[in-house]
């Protein structure tokens, strides 16, 4: 499926308003620090589109996982790349992914998680500012998904004021 400009990315609620779901998506927006509920809305079609697929290649493999494994290769390979599976879980494991697995692989939440800001709304603000580079580079999207190789190469920008060990910014204890 060609995704263009004006195509939506995510799907929205069958139901706009239920009590539940609706505390639930902002306690998540509250833990991950996300500007609204649409980049909720993009993570759980991400997901979606993740199980999707694994159904897809265990069905088309009649059930058995070794042959599904097999066919989707490249696929279990970019979830492995990408820290949403362990190296020993197989492909039934995708099934069982909650939205908070694609959630933590944000830059957004990996820069929090690190320690280099104190708050996820910190980190936020400090990617999309620019003041964290990812191998080097500056990266402005606090959405970007974080490979395992790059974690620990997420770092305060050697220009930024925030690379000072003294900035009252940085985070408390912080090397």
């Amino acid at each position: 499926m060609a995704t263009g400009n004006n195509t939506k990315r995510y799907e929205t609620p069958n139901h706009p308003y239920q009590g539940e779901r609706i505390a639930q998506e902002g306690d998540m927006l509250g833990r991950y620090g996300l500007k609204n509920k649409e980049e909720l809305w993009r993570a759980q079609s991400e997901l979606r589109n993740y199980r999707r697929e694994a159904r897809r290649l265990i069905g088309e493999a009649q059930g058995d996982l070794e042959v599904a494994e097999a066919a989707g290769e490249e696929f279990l390979a970019r979830l492995r790349r990408y820290g949403i599976l362990s190296e020993g879980n197989d492909i039934s494991r995708v099934l069982g992914l909650d939205v908070t697995d694609i959630l933590e692989r944000r830059l957004q939440t990996v820069v929090y998680r690190t320690g280099l800001a104190s708050t996820p709304e910190q980190a936020r603000q400090f990617v999309v500012h620019g003041h964290v580079t990812v191998d080097g580079a500056r990266v402005t999207r606090p959405s970007k998904m974080v490979e395992v190789a790059e974690a620990d190469a997420i770092e305060f920008d050697g220009t930024s004021p925030l690379s000072d060990d003294l900035h009252p910014e940085r985070a408390e204890g912080q090397e």
